[in-house]
């Protein structure tokens, strides 16, 4: 979680090699400081592209939350040997709307908006793990963590481990 700025663009690729290993295929939009980002947060273990997409002008009368519409989206290999089929930020799209329908926190225009920097942190966290290993998704009946073999059960909220704070 952080700003969209090349430092909290930095930080979050580094904890992403922390947290990954392997060779994998990561895809970004067109912000820029993602390109020195993930090169030097991820280096060469990771194939890399960006999907830069163009936004139409605005019309007239529309609100100033509105989705403004996309009139192009190029892909753009960086390095290594991105797979043509797998550039797209179509996951992280639909992962953003699932958060942000069933995360109230994560949405300015609501009344319960974070206003600590601590609860806003707390509460996708809290998701990601409910998410992941207590909710049983109806296509796969069971959890996600189940299918590719995190766990062998499904958990209860209890069952998540428990932060101090510390």
């Amino acid at each position: 979680m952080g700003r969209r700025v090349a430092r909290d663009t930095v930080a979050f690729t580094e904890k992403t090699n922390e947290a990954t290993k392997g060779q994998f295929q990561v895809t970004t939009d067109g912000f820029k400081a993602y390109i020195d980002a993930v090169h030097c947060g991820l280096g060469t273990r990771v194939d890399s592209a960006q999907l830069v997409k163009s936004y139409a002008a605005p019309r007239d009368g529309e609100q100033r939350y509105s989705l403004a519409g996309v009139v192009e989206a190029v892909p753009q290999p960086r390095w290594g040997n991105p797979n043509p089929q797998g550039i797209c930020t179509s996951h992280v799209e639909r992962n953003n709307l699932t958060m942000g329908i069933q995360i109230t926190r994560l949405i300015q225009l609501t009344n319960a908006f974070s206003k600590k920097w601590e609860n806003l942190k707390a509460a996708p966290a809290l998701h990601f793990a409910w998410y992941n290993f207590c909710r049983v998704h109806s296509t796969l009946r069971v959890t996600l963590a189940i299918e590719p073999g995190f766990t062998d059960h499904i958990w209860s909220v209890s069952d998540l481990p428990q932060n101090s704070g510390k």
